[in-house]
């Protein structure tokens, strides 16, 4: 007989919530060890007994067999005296830090618990909150760490005994399955409709939903993360009506398919034009909504995605979410239950009274929600999935910082699209996408989300990083933390984002292209490129700068940007849509007409010469109709390339508005011959920077940059060139990024920073 060993063994990593102490139970047991597993720090714990064969055949299967959801590390591993224990028991938690936590996100339903939701014979039969120790939510429903039940908002429902016979049983694959439930135990739907009685029970509430999505009424259904509004896909009616209800004329709309055929897919094909990594991006675990073109021909009601090449859509990833559009089975718009830019509602008394007159009945249950998670997007450039919006299935997302922090650091981002993120040691946490922080509920749920990214890593900041605009609703807030404040510049942020997240050291340029930032000179930034590394940009090029008429209304009404560039030249725009004599006296003396080298603007100036858009009803519209009448192969104006007396290269976008200004010339070929000449704007100055400084590498960051056509084009010229060229692939180039980018701005510049 072997002589008994023991290791002592503690184990870091994405650790937390994915059925690791289970996991550990269960090959402790296949391997007749004793000894014990429990939560410590953030960190798994381990005791175990056994023979030295025993002993080394486990710790390899605790890292070669994990939870396919977990992300383990050895942190320690050291042998001890053994005890002479029996059997392997998971112990209480111990809480008394959490620096090395780390926060799952939510969870799809795995395919043990969907088989086991689809049969008869079993009692979680149809069951819409059917999870196991491998799915279910975690970040919305996690009060505080160590990651127990008592600590979730599942504290409320007491296990039934058949649950807590699961939950005790090593064998089970439930066993500590902190959300587990039942239809005994578990929560539950009610559906109310104003006006008539409420219906409880969940096959009643579900049937009813049913019915009145198929009479063409607006649903508010509670999901993990927060309310969808759920409507016919298939019919123009209910998609109009539910348009005009949320001030919403043009923006996109996403669709949930229903899971259909072996591989889930077989309605999804029939929508759209699926690439083979846009097809395992939908099936995967996140679930996320996958931006993808439309098929030619199909049903798609084209309310979905006016004007556009595309339209979003995700598979069913809750179980609630697989009952509806399996009981639907058609296509269900499903888009975020909010106003306009807010972050998404999570209550019942809210979502009734914010959005009462949207929605024509709630489908609500009694799972609290702690906190909003908005569905991930994500979109495929240049044969990768890129990241439109973080949300739920993917954040919080960690990384891991090029450098180590003395003293934690929390960055606000930006005032559009925001995150934060939290710092400590050599750790970064990005939140899900909050939204716009121009309302009342962005700021409170922007200050919820900081307060419980503190609490859950128990981190204290000692300074908080900002966008160095000092009229952001963000850095105002930062200012009055009463901790040091670090100002970044906003285009500095985008490109010490991709650099961090590619771990880049050396010399590199990246072209920051977007709507607009704060620059370092106070005018408007948009066209940049930045030479340098994170803490040490230096400005390399822009775009030609020219003035907006009305400020920041040229953001939404693309005809100001598209007056202004005509007037730069001394041209005339006949086709405008308004009447511009007073625009012109203002414009004429500089009032209220910041200059700005915006790319962003100049994409929606573009748009309205080739009248596409003269007015835009979401972020980033103009350039998303101008991209989806473009293609690839046009010929490219090429554009002159100046210093100007700073020394900085200056692509003068003039000569283009002869050609875009041509009514011979159809709005197609005119939208192509400008992406194909911006592209070689990229190629051009990269070219010039490297003849001065020889750099080899060049990066693309910013919301611009997610123009499909703008991005594949530039990469081909600068491959073409010999350039080595990065994208973002897991942080959103736009400004849901720029938290990220400001700690490793920041972390770079600070003395606290150790290489």
């Amino acid at each position: 007989m072997s002589e008994v060993q023991a290791n002592h063994i503690v184990i870091t990593g994405r650790v937390q919530g994915v059925g690791f102490r289970p996991f550990v139970s269960r090959i402790a047991h296949e391997f007749g060890l004793a000894g014990w597993v429990r939560n410590r720090s953030g960190q798994i714990e381990i005791l175990a007994e056994g023979s030295g064969e025993a002993l080394t055949a486990f710790k390899n299967a605790l890292l070669m067999r994990a939870p396919p959801l977990a992300q383990p590390e050895y942190h320690h591993v050291s042998p001890t005296a053994p005890c002479g224990r029996s059997g392997f028991i998971i112990e209480g938690s111990e809480a008394d830090d959490n620096a090395d936590a780390h926060i799952p996100p939510d969870y799809f339903v795995c395919d043990d618990c969907l088989a086991e939701m689809q049969n008869p014979a079993e009692r979680r039969y149809r069951y819409p909150f059917i999870n196991c120790t491998q799915c279910g939510p975690r970040y919305t429903l996690i009060d505080k760490l160590p990651y127990d039940r008592p600590n979730t908002s599942m504290a409320g429902f007491e296990l039934c005994a058949d649950c807590r016979s699961e939950y005790d049983n090593p064998l089970d694959r439930r066993y500590h399955a902190q959300p587990l439930a039942c239809p005994r135990c578990g929560p539950s739907l009610i559906f109310r409709r104003p006006g008539y009685p409420d219906l409880r029970g969940n096959e009643t509430a579900i049937a009813a939903c049913l019915e009145s999505l198929r009479k063409g009424l607006i649903v508010a259904v509670k999901g993990v993360g927060g309310y969808h509004l759920l409507c016919d896909a298939t019919k123009p009616g209910p998609v109009i009506r539910l348009r005009e209800r949320k001030s919403r004329p043009h923006k996109p709309l996403a669709l949930l398919v229903p899971w259909r055929g072996k591989n889930g897919l077989e309605l999804a094909n029939q929508l759209a034009d699926l690439d083979e990594a846009e097809k395992q991006l939908l099936r995967s675990p996140h679930r996320p909504i996958v931006l993808v073109r439309k098929r030619a021909g199909s049903a798609l009601n084209e309310a979905i995605a006016p004007d556009l090449a595309e339209a979003g859509i995700m598979l069913p990833y809750s179980p609630l979410h697989y009952l509806l559009a399996d009981g639907f089975g058609a296509p269900l718009v499903a888009t975020s239950a909010n106003l306009s830019g807010e972050p998404v509602l999570t209550g019942a008394n809210e979502v009734e009274s914010r959005l009462g007159r949207v929605a024509d009945a709630f489908l609500h249950h009694n799972r609290p929600i702690r906190r909003p998670a908005d569905d991930s997007v994500y979109r495929l450039i240049a044969g990768k999935s890129r990241p439109v919006r973080i949300g739920r299935g993917i954040a919080p997302v960690e990384r891991k910082l090029p450098f180590r922090l003395e003293r934690p650091l929390l960055a606000v981002g930006a005032d559009l699209k925001n995150t934060v993120a939290l710092a400590f040691r050599d750790r970064v946490v990005i939140s899900p996408h909050i939204g716009e922080l121009d309302s009342v509920r962005g700021m409170h749920v922007f200050e919820q989300v900081i307060a419980d990214l503190r609490q859950l890593y128990d981190v204290s900041p000692q300074s908080v990083v900002c966008d160095a605009h000092p009229g952001y609703h963000s850095s105002r807030w930062a200012k009055k933390l009463g901790l040091p404040v670090i100002p970044v510049f906003h285009h500095h942020a985008h490109a010490s984002a991709l650099a961090g997240e590619h771990k880049l050291d050396g010399q590199l340029l990246v072209f920051t292209w977007d709507g607009a930032g704060y620059g370092q000179d106070g005018a408007i930034w948009g066209g940049e490129s930045l030479l340098g590394s994170p803490g040490c940009w230096q400005r390399a090029g822009s775009l030609r700068p020219f003035f907006l008429p009305g400020g920041d209304k040229a953001g939404r009404e693309p005809w100001r940007s598209a007056l202004s560039i005509c007037w730069e030249q001394g041209m005339n725009w006949l086709e405008c849509p308004r009447d511009t004599e007073l625009l012109r006296h203002a414009w004429e003396r500089r009032i209220n007409c910041p200059a700005a080298s915006s790319a962003g603007r100049l994409f929606d100036a573009a748009a309205a010469l080739c009248g596409v858009a003269d007015y835009s009803t979401y972020e980033g519209h103009a350039a998303m109709r101008l991209e989806a009448i473009s293609g690839s192969g046009a010929e490219a104006i090429h554009l002159p390339l100046l210093k100007n007396p700073a020394g900085v290269l200056i692509s003068d976008w003039r000569l283009l508005l002869p050609f875009l200004l041509n009514p011979k010339v159809s709005a197609e070929e005119r939208g192509s011959v400008f992406h194909a000449s911006l592209a070689n704007v990229i190629a051009v100055q990269s070219k010039a920077v490297r003849e001065q400084h020889g750099i080899t590498r060049v990066g693309l960051s910013g919301g611009v940059f997610q123009n499909r056509l703008l991005t594949e084009l530039a990469l081909s010229a600068l491959a073409k060139l010999g350039f080595e060229a990065y994208l973002h692939e897991a942080i959103p180039s736009g400004d849901g990024g720029i938290s990220f980018g400001q700690i490793i701005e920041a972390g770079s510049k600070r003395p606290s920073a150790l290489p």
